[in-house]
């Protein structure tokens, strides 16, 4: 669930994405992968840690994206490396609002004075 503190960014309009394929964003800098998968929206990073190749292309199956150099899985829901625990990527929180998909990009600083 999104952190009322976060910043979100428009990255798509529903529609945009087709089931199962993993679309490649830039979002504040950094690579992120975005999935529509059994009608959810996902977005994580879009680097496998084992040599740093994208996973925006990975095969999908339920909720896992694999990575297509070395097979590779990671959960699209928390990042977790099912082969590996102490592996893990970056989830980022995913809205609708109206007609866009929106990914968080940032942390708003509160102002303590």
């Amino acid at each position: 669930m999104a952190d009322e503190s976060q910043v979100f960014e428009t990255v798509a309009k529903v529609g945009d994405l087709v089931e199962g394929l993993g679309v490649p964003l830039t979002i504040a800098g950094r690579a992120v992968a975005l999935f529509l998968v059994d009608g959810e929206y996902y977005a994580i990073d879009d680097s496998c840690p084992h040599q740093s190749l994208p996973l925006y292309d990975g095969i999908i199956v339920e909720r896992t994206v694999t990575c297509l150099a070395h097979g590779w899985r990671f959960n699209l829901t928390d990042g977790s490396n099912f082969d590996n625990p102490r592996l893990c990527i970056a989830t980022y929180p995913v809205r609708i609002v109206g007609e866009e998909i929106q990914v968080a990009t940032t942390l708003k600083m509160k102002n303590d004075g």
